[in-house]
């Protein structure tokens, strides 16, 4: 199956065990990619790493310190010598109402959701223009698209939209390096973040309001992820890659 054999691909946040880091990094690995898991915490990164097998690495690393960002693709550049793909997958949401969000929470969302994927991404872009090729999957959300999701609040789908500019931005500018530049678009994810945080009422409204009628598997993420990152798109940049169920038809 090897759609991406002798490829370097990192995955931010992604040490999770059933978060949409995890299991792309699983896919990635099962295709043959080497791995570089990036996570706040060093030990749960590493152990993230082992088990997808031999090979793979576990690197501590803040993404909204431009710093650590840096140093930790130079760390993976020095020993890799190439980086392929990167999944800017690292977030974290706030369930707040718009006149409930404070510096703190505006700062602590937009920094990880927006400011990371930004860093990491000038990270990796110097090395991926020298060698003409490289593809980037920005996480954005529904709720940058519908306006609200069920647990982010205004300053979640604020950075999820700014994601999406972001992304079509990057594309443009890189695109003559043959450097694409993706967005998804998860709905509904049955995942860490998301478990245990809704009443049978809410997730049963959650599920009417989704035409497949089911929550997402981190898996079905993955594959999209999958996709992007390979050369099946390789016509492919400056997308949004909605996968939600239909929950955005109109």
């Amino acid at each position: 199956m090897g759609l991406l054999k002798n490829k370097y691909a990192i995955v931010t946040g992604a040490a999770s065990a059933r978060g949409l880091g995890k299991a792309t990094a699983q896919m990635f690995a099962e295709h043959g990619a080497t791995i570089a898991i990036l996570d706040l915490d060093a030990d749960a990164a590493k152990a993230a790493a082992a088990d997808l097998g031999k090979g793979h690495v576990g690197l501590a690393c803040n993404v909204t310190d431009k710093d650590a960002c840096n140093a930790a693709i130079q760390t993976l550049m020095d020993s890799w010598g190439r980086i392929d793909i990167l999944v800017n997958n690292a977030g974290i949401t706030q369930p707040l109402k718009i006149m409930e969000i404070e510096p703190q929470n505006y700062d602590a969302v937009t920094d990880v959701n927006l400011r990371g994927t930004l860093y990491v991404s000038q990270a990796v872009i110097p090395g991926m223009i020298a060698q003409k090729s490289g593809s980037i999957v920005n996480l954005s959300s529904v709720s940058a698209q519908r306006g609200g999701g069920i647990f982010g609040g205004p300053h979640y789908s604020a950075a999820k939209a700014g994601v999406l500019g972001l992304t079509k931005a990057m594309a443009r500018e890189l695109a003559p390096d043959n450097v694409r530049v993706n967005a998804i678009c998860p709905g509904f994810i049955a995942t860490d973040i998301t478990a245990g945080k809704l009443t049978a009422d809410q997730q049963q409204m959650v599920l009417d309001g989704i035409p497949m009628g089911r929550a997402g598997a981190a898996s079905d993420v993955a594959g999209c992820a999958l996709f992007l990152a390979s050369d099946l798109s390789a016509y492919c940049t400056g997308t949004e890659v909605d996968v939600n169920g239909g929950s955005l038809i109109h």
